[in-house]
């Protein structure tokens, strides 16, 4: 199931937009503030489907009563472009565990790359619902080596994955190999380049928020 924030309207169209305007990109801040929003707006839309169960409140002058989350998620997300994305969803799930996972590419002189996971960090994920974030999905090979990964260690109950922006190939790619994940995405873009870039995209996630690195291309795959 893949679920597009900008389906219907709202204002996560306006920080979309704030995140691909190359004049708006010079603002660091910005960049890390609009992911961190939107990141609250699918904790929003993911906690609807999550199991709640009777709760009684006490207030100042009686009892309340009310529907609470039984159990927390686990977020996890692919550093360091993840971060401000995962930020968001911590401000929503503000009791849930972390997970941190390092997952990158590296070009060969062929202009052909692979896809690399050297580092990971999470808690017991047996029978938990698990959201991990990355705000860019090119081909998705990133996602799904990252999803496999987990999934031959852990019994996960359910799995979300979220993304700022997407592509039409990536998404494809991701439900062929992960057929059982939700996918939440901000916008889906037709296109990508010869060297699997998203366009029009909004170019380096990791790049925008954090500062330029020396070595590796950083792209998200």
């Amino acid at each position: 199931m893949v679920n597009i924030l900008t389906n219907q309207n709202s204002i996560a169209n306006h920080y979309i937009a704030e995140l691909r305007n190359i004049e708006v990109q010079s603002d660091r801040m910005r960049f890390r503030r609009n992911l961190e929003r939107l990141g609250e707006i699918f904790g929003y839309e993911i906690s609807k489907g999550f199991d709640y169960e009777e709760a009684s409140i006490s207030t100042p002058l009686g009892e309340a009563q009310t529907e609470l989350m039984s159990s927390q998620p686990v977020l996890a997300t692919i550093i360091r472009a993840g971060l401000p994305l995962h930020q968001g969803l911590l401000n929503v799930f503000d009791q849930a565990d972390s997970g941190f996972i390092a997952a990158y590419r590296k070009t060969k002189k062929s202009g052909e790359f692979e896809i690399y996971k050297e580092y990971e960090i999470t808690p017991d994920l047996n029978n938990r619902v698990v959201i991990l974030s990355d705000p860019m999905i090119a081909t998705g090979r990133s996602i799904v080596l990252v999803c496999k990964d987990l999934a031959a260690q852990f019994k996960i109950k359910q799995l979300h994955i979220v993304a700022a922006i997407a592509s039409e190939e990536g998404l494809e790619h991701v439900k062929a190999f992960v057929p059982d994940c939700k996918l939440w995405v901000g916008a889906v873009d037709d296109e990508l380049t010869s060297k699997a870039y998203i366009v029009p995209g909004l170019g380096d996630a990791g790049d925008l928020a954090f500062g330029s690195k020396a070595g590796e291309d950083g792209h998200s795959k």
